[in-house]
């Protein structure tokens, strides 16, 4: 029973992944139809990653009260039934509104999944899990390319996923007897919901929580602005410069791989460091004048060096501050990394415009050296 629920878990993964890459790959068309300027994307992903936030801070209520379970069923439900809302939308309001429904439920199942597999299962399943997030990120785009080399229209490659979430949901429906209930009483302490105050009281969860915000920053930041970097400053044409940039997301998928091998002789607090290790050493490639190849092979050292940060930290919360006050602190963790990925990406674009796209480098160690400096903090603090 507990290998057919990993493999449930890991489906589910491979969902959460599914949709969170297609907006940008249809916009391209979708503006055009919809009549809106390219900008609007920025206003629907913005509505969703609040709605992950949101999300994200009642998983540790939502959990108690129902189970992680339930708690991932409907989350998936909720988003199914957002995605269908996108395969039927007309309008530009009409995405928005659907929107909410679809970042409510992205983030309680995200935290909610993180923090079952924390609990349960090893450090390696966990590097496992966040690579089939990375399967889902890739399938997503080419099942929307389906659909439109074939002229169906991006409204039939939301509906494509949205059935695929539908029959996940119907799964996790029937999968709800084999989930562990999440207990009353964790070592000798009555588990209870904590609020954001709380919670950020218990030592080093200041830490953490910078380390995730700084994370997210240094990988949405180079996933972001990779591509414009290699063709305004070094003079890539801009069909390679896509090309190249999709490398870092391809290391980061491939990293999390490798590293669900590695972390089984290894433990969290040295996967996190030999991940800031070999982003330090793409960061120095970068920094090193000559030409765009020694940028393409920064960026990719960057995104394997990314691959095991995330997931070790977030298996790490129950030992670093008990298991009873997991969830709570992962729901937090999911927030604050959503926070990153609403706000850091988007500042360096306004530093780019005022001064010059060549400073991306810099940005990203500027996160990086916050990043390395917490997690030191955090590691003296839990001992």
């Amino acid at each position: 029973m507990t290998t057919l629920l990993l493999f449930v878990i890991y489906i589910s993964f491979i969902s959460l992944g599914l949709p969170d890459s297609i907006l940008g790959s249809a916009w391209p068309i979708m503006y055009q139809e919809l009549n809106v300027p390219v900008s609007y994307a920025g206003i629907i992903a913005i509505i969703i990653a609040f709605g992950t936030i949101v999300s994200s801070l009642q998983s540790d209520r939502l959990t108690l009260k129902l189970g992680a379970g339930k708690v991932t069923a409907l989350s998936v439900l909720l988003t199914a039934f957002a995605l269908y809302g996108f395969s039927i939308s007309s309008s530009f309001w009409m995405l928005c509104l659907f929107a909410i429904p679809y970042g409510l439920g992205a983030g309680s199942v995200d935290a909610c999944l993180n923090n079952y597999v924390a609990l349960h299962y090893k450090g390696w399943h966990m590097s496992l899990l966040h690579c089939m997030w990375g399967v889902g990120a890739v399938t997503g785009p080419n099942i929307m390319a389906f659909a439109l080399t074939r002229n169906l229209g991006w409204n039939k490659g939301y509906l494509y996923i949205s059935i695929l979430q539908m029959i996940l949901t119907a799964i996790l429906f029937f999968s709800l007897p084999i989930w562990k209930k999440r207990e009353k009483v964790v070592d000798g302490k009555e588990a209870k919901t904590l609020t954001l105050r709380e919670v950020v009281k218990i030592k080093g969860v200041k830490e953490v929580l910078i380390c995730f915000f700084c994370y997210c920053g240094v990988e949405q930041s180079a996933g972001l602005w990779a591509s414009s970097y290699l063709n305004l400053y070094k003079g890539v044409n801009a069909e390679e410069a896509a090309r190249f940039a999709s490398m870092f997301f391809i290391g980061i998928t491939v990293g999390r791989g490798l590293n669900a091998f590695i972390a089984m002789h290894l433990t969290d607090k040295t996967m996190v460091r030999i991940g800031l290790v070999i982003i330090a050493i793409g960061l120095i490639c970068m920094f090193i004048p000559g030409p765009a190849l020694l940028s393409l092979c920064g960026l990719i050292l960057i995104g394997l060096g990314c691959a095991p940060i995330y997931p070790s930290l977030i298996h790490a919360t129950p030992t670093s501050f008990g298991a009873d006050k997991s969830q709570a602190v992962i729901g937090i963790q999911m927030a604050f990394a959503y926070i990153g990925v609403l706000a850091l990406p988007p500042l360096f674009g306004v530093i780019a415009d005022i001064t010059s796209i060549a400073y991306l480098p810099i940005y990203i160690t500027i996160l990086f050296l916050v990043m390395l400096f917490s997690f030191e903090r955090l590691q003296k603090k839990i001992k």
